[in-house]
């Protein structure tokens, strides 16, 4: 029997790693950072159960650093397989990973200087350099078509529609008796913009889904409604409105959505900035490959005026950014990382929390232990860099824009499997919510068997 071990993603939100053993070879599906609680992010300066070396090759479901944001780490640890993806991740995995690596050199380096580090010197996780070194190791194939893994695996990538090129994986094991798992990844949103619904699921023989949305429903889609509120509130208090999003996939949306409030007159025409660098290299992307987007968002290669709108700035330096951070015009800044976990918007966060006129609105899921967490659970001071930061701002948060399927939804994809697989091992959710959802399924589906994964646990397949 081939064996499956639940590496993360069990019992928590992050570090998505799923390993196979079959016969001789091990296949890792997925391989991300965890993120969060200290006790979480403190996992990943351990060493894995397995030595990198012996792993044969990667299978990877998308780019965010929760899924592939390891892979550095994997690849110095002495890693020499291949990296299964489709186009569309390889080319996000391009910006984020380098992207990862120098924003971990560049916190260390700040801790240094500033002292705020209990490690003497502080170090980064991982390098710059160790990121490009995974590139080379990337292997992009397109979707619905078999991908030969290893001996006696092949895998085959479905349209999640949760982010540009994300997948769900079928992998498929031969032997006297095949079996196939399935790997959510993580599953998007239906009917919604810009991305298409998530493709119906294959057969299988055993499922692993996510559930991070697994104990609540997203609020109905308002047509922007609440955003507008958001944005208008702000300018009727003079202030600046701050929004930390994901660099890839909600920074998209976020912008299209402003977008479409300006033309319907909703919201007046504002300064609207984007400080990310990593996020203006991903709408590119999104943009060079409108033939995977709705039919409504698709347009000549390249086009990117679809996502701007009318007085839509980019910021690419350093100096940039600080001069607006300083600024106190009215105006929108959409700036990474989502959870106020790192990046520039901690600079804007840093001069726009003590000002009551201004507002900080999240636009997605913010795990246990961030400062995004923090800030939309009411804390009234958060540590940056260093600092203690006095909260007074606005802080607004908008579920609906999430890009992660909610409980129904969930169902709604599950629905779609001919049969029930023998076991749905759960997982990629906080314990709340992924013991709702088994409640959930025992309830709603009939024969099947939902299953809440252990981390480090192994199980036959």
């Amino acid at each position: 029997m081939a064996k499956l071990t639940f590496l993360g993603a069990a019992g928590s939100v992050t570090g998505s790693k799923f390993l196979i053993e079959h016969g001789l070879h091990l296949v890792l599906v997925d391989c991300g950072l965890f993120q969060g609680l200290k006790e979480l992010r403190l996992r990943n300066w351990e060493p894995l159960p397995v030595a990198p070396e012996e792993i044969h090759a990667v299978v990877l479901t998308h780019a965010h650093v929760d899924h592939s944001g390891y892979l550095p780490r994997l690849v110095a640890g002495g890693f020499k397989g291949r990296i299964f993806c489709t186009g569309g991740t390889a080319d996000l995995c391009r910006i984020v990973l380098p992207d990862s690596g120098r924003l971990a050199e560049e916190d260390a380096a700040h801790a240094n200087k500033h002292g705020y580090s209990k490690h003497d010197p502080a170090e980064p996780l991982y390098t710059e350099a160790d990121a490009y070194r995974v590139l080379a190791q990337l292997q992009p194939f397109g979707y619905d078509r078999p991908i030969p893994v290893a001996p006696g695996v092949e895998a085959w990538f479905s349209n999640s529609g949760h982010l540009l090129g994300s997948a769900f994986a079928q992998v498929t094991l031969d032997g006297g008796k095949p079996r196939t798992v399935v790997f959510s990844g993580d599953l998007g949103r239906y009917d919604r913009p810009i991305l298409p619904d998530p493709a119906p699921p294959p057969a299988a023989d055993v499922l692993v889904v996510e559930t991070t949305y697994g104990d609540r429903l997203h609020p109905p889609d308002d047509g922007g409604e609440e955003l507008a509120g958001v944005v208008n509130d702000t300018l009727r208090r003079g202030g600046k409105l701050i929004i930390p999003a994901f660099a890839i996939g909600r920074v998209e949306e976020v912008i299209y959505a402003l977008k479409r409030l300006e033309e319907s007159r909703k919201i007046p025409v504002l300064p609207v900035y984007l400080d990310s660098p990593m996020a203006i290299q991903a709408l590119q992307h999104y943009s060079n490959r409108t033939h995977e987007l709705d039919s409504d968002m698709r347009a000549a290669r390249g086009e990117v005026s679809r996502f701007c709108t009318a007085r839509f700035q980019l910021i690419s330096s350093p100096q940039q950014s600080a001069e607006l951070s300083a600024s106190r015009t009215p105006s929108i800044v959409v700036s990474s990382s989502g959870m106020a976990s790192g990046g520039r918007v901690l600079h804007h966060l840093k001069a726009a929390l003590p000002n009551s006129r201004n507002t900080v609105l999240f636009t997605g899921y913010q795990a246990e232990g961030t400062r995004g967490r923090a800030l939309v659970s009411g804390a009234r001071e958060v540590k940056i860099h260093g600092q203690m930061v006095p909260v007074a701002a606005r802080i607004a948060i908008i579920e609906s824009m999430s890009a992660h399927a909610d409980a129904a939804e969930l169902i709604r994809w599950l629905r779609g499997f001919r049969r029930p697989p023998s076991a749905a091992y759960l997982v990629h959710g906080e314990p709340a919510s992924t013991l709702a959802f088994r409640d959930r399924v025992e309830a709603e589906l009939k024969g099947w068997n939902p299953v809440v994964a252990e981390y480090l646990q192994t199980v036959e397949v």
